[in-house]
């Protein structure tokens, strides 16, 4: 986020309560991520275990999955919202109950039809982090919020990385290239968590016990990623990225010094 002087005047210093919802964000980030891994362990077995499950060359299928669920749900989640049926799925809690009744029938005949149902998910976790950016006083329907709603996605991947704050002030730009680019950097973290999310789906029938669970709980993580992505955004529009991304590194390392991304 680049300030001009005018701008860095404007700002607000960081005051006690304002460094400890950040440090609660921090820990917000830390619960959410312990949530993932607990996910996709939910079936009692080690995730090289399920990952086994899978077969050969399925792992170049999710990274198109992934990339393709992307940008139907960026196209879609946004008009989906409109209209009497649209207002009526537009909670955190009927996302995840459309999210979970996918999920059992994408699991139902094992990976293929996992696979097929992942674009719906995708659209549902969406519309739920749009959602969250309304609580944080942004339009979810506006191309920008759109932008920073699907970066939300490159959270996960790694269970200590979280989310990336690099897009926290970035202007992502509007144009079909920008989006393409965004999906580019976004999808194969996305397609990391949805490998292991997919392996606990490919016993047919099993599956869809799997799906219905972890569909709950990978739409409840990227909800709570994506308040840990919003609260920053709108602590940085008043007290500048800088001093809001130094109290959050620092907090999620434990640390009193501030610690800046290289």
């Amino acid at each position: 986020m680049t300030q001009t002087d005018s701008s860095i005047a404007d700002l607000l210093p960081l005051t006690p309560e304002d460094h400890a919802q950040i440090a609660a964000l921090a820990k917000r980030q830390r619960r959410a991520n312990g949530l993932l891994m607990r996910a996709i362990n939910f079936v009692g077995t080690q995730v090289e275990d399920t990952l086994k499950l899978l077969p050969k060359g399925a792992r170049s299928q999710i990274d198109a999955a992934a990339r393709s669920a992307l940008t139907q749900s960026y196209e879609v989640a946004s008009r989906s919202r409109a209209g009497a049926l649209g207002q009526a799925v537009n909670t955190d809690r009927m996302h995840k109950v459309m999210a979970t009744l996918s999920g059992a029938i994408g699991g139902f005949g094992g990976l293929p039809t996992a696979l097929a149902e992942l674009p719906v998910a995708t659209t549902m976790i969406f519309r739920a982090v749009q959602g969250v950016a309304a609580q944080y006083g942004e339009d979810p329907t506006d191309p920008e919020t759109r932008l920073q709603a699907l970066a939300v996605f490159g959270a996960g991947g790694d269970a200590k990385d979280g989310i990336d704050t690099s897009f926290i002030g970035a202007r992502l730009g509007l144009s079909g290239a920008a989006v393409q680019t965004l999906i580019g950097k976004v999808a194969p973290r996305f397609a990391t968590v949805l490998t292991q999310k997919l392996a606990s789906q490919a016993v047919p029938l099993l599956g869809a016990a799997a799906g219905a669970s972890t569909n709950f709980a990978f739409t409840q993580y990227y909800v709570e990623m994506a308040h840990v992505h919003f609260g920053l955004r709108r602590m940085a529009r008043l007290h500048g990225e800088d001093a809001v991304l130094d109290v959050f590194h620092a907090a999620l390392l434990g640390s009193q010094v501030p610690v800046r991304d290289a």
